[in-house]
């Protein structure tokens, strides 16, 4: 295969467009110095001398005006304008996967055509990068010689053991590009390059490369520099660089942005592939002391540390991040639950790279890293079902695009080498865990009826170790460890597993090819790209910073098929993640890695936001906006309260951009439309109530001005509710252990811990990232072989408060004791549950209410006081019933009672019933939802209590919502004396009222 490049893609072109317009007024100009051969005396005395002429870039632009230049680039692009020239830094910023190593070779060529600039260093952070930077200029060679009239270029890898080369850099008048690691040119006291050499001429290395005044391309600057004082930016200015161009999509330090295309540019473009999550969930697997590291901080010389617990709740046990310092006590910080008891955190260490947690336990302590947790489920099991949905996703992908002439590849990320691949004593080679996992369920799958026409003419006995492979660091015995580059020995491995990697990229992507599953540790998390991945599955913890966009960023490229020719369209191009969080987790996560790389701010209006808008003269040319009168809209925008003083966007702006009234200064209103669309990508799609839409619902008034509430048929229906009531209960203790036998008998069965799978499309908009579940699969359940059965009798009577007689006389008379053993923690909160509904029903079937006497009643005068407001969107406006001249309603039950109650001429007035009435019940205040008076056909005024529900089944409701009801009706009961009392009624529609009357 040979791969194939797009000469026009616009956003391309305006990178490149960008950075040359930097020099706009630089004439075409070099350096000339000389190097000179430092000879030995004897040789000095035969009177022999050398000397060669050393070409390099000069610039004779002058500040003020690369300044000037800086600026009209900014505004062109839209981004905010640099008050000076701070340094010869500027930043490109490209999302990974739209081609910004092929932007920075061509901005090379495009630099030399305009001003003749010569001399480029390309600085990568590891190898795995340089090698891909060097494979990319090998196979655009032949694209960029076409483009550029065949121009000469040399383009080497620096090797500390060949400075002939550096030589040859500076003497050589062609265009000539070294790349070279940050780790090899960081170190002066060790480091070739600062030491004088006879392969240079007797120069140091240095010294020549300085004379040159290189252009500096950094990749990955954020892992170069090591921040603004780091070493590798004193290598990087030891170069005496003519400039540093700065690339990558994740910008630790912003220096002068001179070009932007951000994650939301390429999402919306369609530039990068559509991202979706199939999120793999633990689900009722609380039956263990479960710790896990989140994070360690050290702020004000306060150090503490975030852990995730399983904590008791209102609603059952939840997991929960909460924040812990050294000598807490985990019982506490769990709310008390005694699965904890004795455990206790240690020493919390914030040292960058070694951050850790110690965790003390009974009989032991051991030392989380952030991401690692103690008292798992077994991780082997979960595991296996992401390799098992990553093979099965990656062979429903090989029948979608297998016949669109597309490879599909799959990425594995895992946390240790040893897991993949291991060696005996002898030094042989064996599989570990994932490769073992890995090939046992290929061969399931590959058995399965959906992927038959898959395997028709494979041998699976090979087929399985034929389709995956590692990459990792490879030391000179042919044994393979987990990579780092921390030395020269190190950065030895690292080459010979990249040689393999990168020099045939081509060839992984022929079909013809049986390799399709790549396991590879932390190294490919940058510098490595295929544009054939589809699927990336982490079997690590993805939690440092930029973990998310740097792993998901292996896969964002767009597909190419065997022609090498790109394909386009989401519908094709769809990057599945397999992950051990939940997909609501990954797009919160995703967003706060996306603000903190890029510095957007989903949801925030920045003051230069309209600066790069056209605006078309009479002529016909275009020119900007500017950032004067982009600060002036922004003005505008805040002064209307759109934006509020931080520029985030308020809701009156959505609703104006929805309704479309969004007023502007007359100035701006030829670039509405310009302005409108940026305004929306801000404020995104998100349903709000809105401020604008709240209203009052006042009382309402007769035709002779008089409230309604005040009316004489107001009064009567309120005089037969007002009344306040007192309660007794008594119950039957042998009733309550039965129902207590029977609820614990009926209860659904107790799970075991499980594996639920979810999957959900990852959108990113200027609002913010937003995960749409798409479906969700079977759970898995996961057997837990280790669980230590707690105490049950003891937190069974903490929970409900029985007796342990009574409890013991429920749970062996319920036959579901084995159940406990299943799944403790489950069981525990289901028994404890279903005990106290039926203590509450108890309760309430032994209720006895009295009126407390003519003095207790809720006063008519109150409705004066509450004043009611709520959304147009919940709102029956200008009622002619009601004693508000709108009604607020909760759900759309009673808003169509609201409505038939409006268009039922027996219906004299009716009142939705404030908060403040209440009726007192065991299980706390119950609020009935209507009052209403009746006209039975001129006959007879009837009164009635009513409360509104979708259904009048028991089963369907809440027993504790039930029970209450119970207790209003025996209130309401308890009042019914003298002349046609009200009448307390349940129901669905007014209809069930009528009926009540049959």
């Amino acid at each position: 295969m040979k791969l194939h490049f797009e000469p026009n893609l616009d956003y391309q072109l305006q990178a490149i467009e960008a950075v040359c317009d930097l020099f706009r007024g630089q004439e075409i100009c070099r350096t000339e110095f000389t190097v000179t051969m430092k000879l030995s005396d004897q040789q000095l005395t035969l009177g022999v001398a050398e000397a060669d002429l050393g070409v390099g870039n000069r610039l004779t632009l002058l500040d003020d005006q690369l300044l000037q230049n800086l600026r009209d680039v900014q505004l062109r692009g839209g981004l905010a304008p640099s008050s000076a020239l701070a340094s010869g830094d500027f930043t490109v910023e490209m999302e990974t996967g739209t081609g910004k190593t092929y932007v920075y070779l061509r901005t090379i060529f495009e630099l030399n055509k305009r001003y003749g600039f010569t001399k480029f260093v390309i600085v990568v952070p590891s190898v795995a990068i340089k090698e891909g930077v060097y494979k990319s200029l090998q196979i655009t060679e032949e694209h960029f010689r076409g483009i550029y009239a065949g121009v000469p270029v040399d383009f080497f890898l620096y090797d500390s053991s060949k400075l002939g080369q550096v030589r040859n850099f500076a003497t050589s008048s062609s265009i000539q590009v070294m790349v070279v690691t940050v780790g090899a040119i960081n170190k002066k006291d060790v480091n070739n390059l600062y030491k004088d050499s006879e392969k240079t001429g007797g120069e140091k290395p240095i010294d020549l490369i300085k004379a040159t005044r290189p252009i500096v391309i950094v990749d990955e600057p954020q892992s170069v520099d090591g921040g603004l004082t780091g070493a590798g930016k004193t290598a990087l200015d030891a170069m005496n660089p003519l400039c540093t161009l700065r690339y990558s999509a994740t910008h630790a330090i912003k220096h002068h942005m001179v070009f932007r295309l951000d994650a939301l540019d390429a999402y919306e473009r369609k530039l990068v592939k559509q991202i979706e999550v199939a999120a793999a969930t633990i689900e009722d697997a609380y039956n263990k002391p479960y710790v896990r590291l989140v994070s360690v901080s050290n702020k004000r010389e306060a150090i503490s540390a975030k852990v995730e617990l399983h904590v008791k709740t209102a609603t059952g046990v939840k997991p929960r991040e909460v924040q812990v310092r050294d000598g807490d006590d985990l019982q506490q910080s769990a709310e008390g639950r005694e699965i904890y008891t004795d455990f206790r955190v240690g020493e919390i260490n914030t040292a960058k790279g070694e951050e850790f947690l110690e965790l003390r336990y009974p009989g032991g302590e051991v030392m989380l890293a952030v991401g690692q947790a103690y008292g798992d489920v077994d991780a082997l099991a979960v595991q296996r079902e992401m390799i098992r949905r990553t093979i099965r996703e990656h062979l429903d992908k090989e029948k979608l695009l297998g016949p669109k002439n597309i490879k599909v590849l799959s990425l594995f990320f895992i946390d240790a080498v040893e897991r993949y691949r291991q060696y005996d004593k002898d030094g042989n080679s064996m599989k570990g865990d994932y490769a073992r996992i890995f090939e046992e369920e290929y061969r399931r799958a590959a058995k399965l009826p959906a992927y038959q026409s898959l395997f028709t003419e494979v041998d699976l006995a090979s087929a399985a170790e034929d389709v995956h492979n590692g990459y990792f660091s490879i030391d000179k015995k042919g044994g393979w460890s987990d990579t780092a580059e921390n030395n020269a020995g190190n950065r030895d491995n690292a080459e010979r597993a990249y040689n393999l990697i990168m020099k045939d990229k081509e060839k992984l992507l022929d079909i013809k090819t049986p390799l399709k599953f790549i396991f590879s540790h932390s190294a490919l998390k940058e510098g490595w790209d295929n544009p054939n991945v589809f699927q990336i599955c982490t079997l690590r913890e993805m939690g440092t910073e930029r973990e998310r966009r740097q792993t998901i960023g292996r896969g964002l490229r767009l597909c190419v098929d065997q022609n090498g020719q790109r394909v386009r369209g989401f519908e094709v191009n769809r990057l599945t993640v397999i992950a051990t969080e939940s997909y609501e987790q990954f797009a919160e996560n995703l967003q706060k890695e996306i603000e903190a790389d890029t510095g957007i701010r989903f949801g925030v209006l920045e003051q230069h936001q309209f600066a790069g808008i056209a605006i078309k003269a009479d002529d016909g040319t275009l020119t900007p906006l500017g950032v004067e009168q982009s600060k002036a809209l922004w003005d505008h925008l805040k002064a209307a309260g759109h934006v509020d003083a931080k520029g985030k966007v308020q809701d009156s702006l959505r609703l104006a951009l929805k309704n479309g009234t969004l007023a502007l200064p007359p100035a701006f209103e030829a670039q509405r439309g310009q302005i409108a669309g940026v305004l929306r990508k801000v404020s995104g799609r998100l349903e709000v109530k809105n401020a604008d839409e709240r209203k009052a619902a006042p009382l309402r008034k007769d035709k002779d001005g008089k409230a309604v509430y005040l009316s004489e048929d107001f009064k009567a229906l309120w005089d037969r509710i007002k009344h306040q009531t007192t309660y007794r209960v008594q119950f039957d203790n042998a009733k309550l252990l039965q129902n207590c036998i029977t609820g614990l008998q009926k209860a659904p069965p107790i799970a075991k811990a499980r594996l639920q799978w979810r999957k959900a499309d990852i959108a990113i908009g200027k609002a913010g990232v937003q995960a749409t579940e798409t479906s969700v699969l079977a759970p898995v359940v996961l057997n837990e072989n280790d669980i230590e059965l707690p105490d049950l009798l003891t937190d069974l009577q903490d929970r409900t408060q029985l007796t342990r007689r009574s409890i013991i006389t429920i749970l062996t008379e319920s036959g579901r004791l084995d159940d406990f053993k299943r799944n403790p923690q489950q069981f525990i909160e289901q028994t404890a549950e279903i005990i106290n509904r039926c203590k509450r029903l108890a309760l309430v079937d032994g209720i006895r209410y009295q009126k407390i006497g003519d003095e207790h009643f809720y006063a008519q005068e109150l409705f004066a006081k509450d004043e009611l407001t709520g959304y147009l969107r919940n709102m029956l406006l200008d009622t002619k019933r009601s004693i508000h001249e709108h009604v607020i309603y909760d759900s759309t039950t009673e808003r169509d009672f609201a409505e038939a109650l409006e268009k039922n001429q027996g219906v004299v007035l009716y009142a939705k019933l404030p908060s403040w009435f209440k009726v007192p019940t065991p299980l706390g205040p119950y609020n009935p939802d209507w009052a209403i008076l009746f006209d039975q056909d001129g006959a007879q005024r009837l009164y009635f209590v009513v409360e509104t529900k979708s259904s009048l089944f028991t089963d369907d409701l809440r027993s504790k919502e039930d029970a209450k009801m119970l207790c209003g009706e025996a209130h309401f009961a308890a009042l019914q004396s003298g002349e046609n009392p009200a009448r307390y009624v349940r129901a669905t529609s007014f209809g069930d009222v009528l009926k009540s009357l049959e």
